[in-house]
C-alpha cells in the first residue's frame, strides 16, 4: 500500500509516527511537508516542519516540546545575544544549528531543497519518503493590526513571538501562487492508494501545501480515498492556536466546520473525536463519510490506533 500524507509540524509528525507503526512492512509512506513556515535566520535556511517530521521519526526530537533536538544546548544562541544579534524570540539550539548549516551550505552549492532534504534524511532514517511541497521559496505571512498599525509579519513571528495574541486578519502564503510542486509530489499523489490529512493546522500547514498550484487539483483528481483527522476537539485546537488562523479565513473552530471547509471535492472521509460525535451527521450531509473515534495522541498506542482508524475508513470509502 502506498500512503501519502500532507503534514505540518508537531501534530502531523506525531501522527506519522503512529502511522508508521500501523502499516505493514511492505507498505510505503510518502510525506509532503509544509514549507510555508520556513524562515531565514542568521543567514541560514530554517525549515521547522520538515525538521520536526525528520527528528520525530528519526528519534531525535525533544519529546516534551515536540520541536527541536533532544539533549540540546544553547551556547550559540547565548553568544549571538552577547553580540546583540537577534531575533532572540526564535530559539535555535546548537544541535539544530548543525542541520541548518548543512542545509544552507547545500542550497548555496546549487542543490534543491528536495535534494537537501533527502540527504539530511540519510542520517535520520525516518522510515518515510519526505518531500518538501515545493523547492521554490514560499513563506506564510499574517496580516495584523497592532500599535504599529496594519502590517504583514512572518508566520513565525506571529506564532512564536506574539503567541497569536493579536487577531489575524488574513493569511497569505507568499510565493505559493508561482511555486511549483517539488519533484515527486504530483506523482506520489497520482500513484497513492490512500491520501491522509493528519491533524495538522488546516490553514497554515495543510492549507499552505494545497495552495501550491497543482497539489489541490492532484488530490481532488486522485483515485485514492482521501481521509482527514480533525485537529479540533470539542471546539478547541488540540495544540497550538489553530482557532486564530481559522478565524482569519472565516472558518469556525469546530470539527464540522474544518471538514466542510476542506469540502467533499477533497475529502472522502473525516475522523472526529468521540466528544464531537454529534457532528457526524452534519459532516456526512456535506458529502463526507464521518466516524467518531478517540483522537487524542496521549500515548504511542493511541496514535497508532488513530492511524488504523483512518486507514479503515479509507477502505470503506474507496472510490
Amino acid at each position: 500500500m502506498r500512503i501519502v500524507a500532507l503534514a505540518g509540524g508537531i501534530g502531523g509528525a506525531r501522527f506519522l509516527r503512529g502511522l508508521r507503526e500501523a502499516i505493514g512492512p511492505e507498505d510505503e509512506i510518502t510525506v509532503i511537508g509544509n514549507t510555508g513556515d520556513d524562515i531565514h535566520l542568521f543567514g541560514l535556511k530554517v525549515c521547522p516542519d520538515l525538521d520536526t517530521v525528520m527528528y520525530t521519526l528519526g528519534g531525535g526530537i525533544h519529546e516534551e516540546q515536540g520541536w527541536g533536538r533532544t539533549d540540546e544546548t544553547w551556547s550559540i544562541k547565548a553568544e549571538m545575544k552577547e553580540y546583540g544579534v537577534g531575533p532572540e524570540w526564535f530559539g535555535l539550539g546548537d544541535r539544530d544549528f548543525a542541520t541548518h548549516l548543512v542545509r544552507s551550505q547545500m542550497l548555496t552549492a546549487g542543490y534543491t531543497l528536495s535534494q537537501v532534504t533527502e540527504a539530511l534524511c540519510v542520517r535520520w532514517q525516518p522510515g518515510v519518503r519526505l518531500l518538501p511541497m515545493s523547492d521554490d521559496r514560499v513563506e506564510t505571512h499574517v496580516r495584523i493590526t497592532d500599535e504599529q498599525g496594519t502590517r504583514a509579519i512572518h508566520f513565525q513571528e506571529y506564532w512564536v513571538k506574539l503567541h497569536a495574541a493579536v487577531d489575524a486578519e488574513a493569511i497569505v502564503p507568499v510565493g505559493a501562487d508561482t511555486a511549483k510542486p517539488a519533484p515527486g509530489v504530483l506523482e506520489a499523489l497520482a500513484e497513492a492508494d490512500v491520501i491522509l490529512f493528519p491533524p495538522s493546522n488546516p490553514v497554515v500547514s495543510i492549507g499552505t501545501i494545497l495552495a501550491v498550484p497543482g497539489i489541490r487539483e492532484a488530490v481532488a483528481a486522485a483515485s485514492a480515498p482521501v481521509v482527514g483527522l480533525s485537529p479540533i476537539i470539542g471546539g478547541a485546537p488540540v495544540r497550538g492556536m489553530a482557532d486564530k488562523v481559522l478565524a482569519a479565513v472565516g472558518v469556525e473552530a469546530t470539527a464540522e466546520a474544518v471538514a466542510l471547509n476542506y469540502g467533499s471535492d477533497l475529502l472522502d472521509g473525516w475522523l472526529v473525536d468521540t466528544v464531537d460525535e454529534a457532528v457526524v451527521a452534519a459532516v456526512e450531509a456535506g458529502g463526507i463519510a464521518c466516524r467518531a473515534v478517540p483522537l487524542l495522541m496521549t500515548e504511542f498506542a493511541a496514535t497508532a490506533a488513530m492511524a488504523r482508524a483512518a486507514l479503515a475508513l479509507a477502505e470503506q470509502v474507496r472510490r
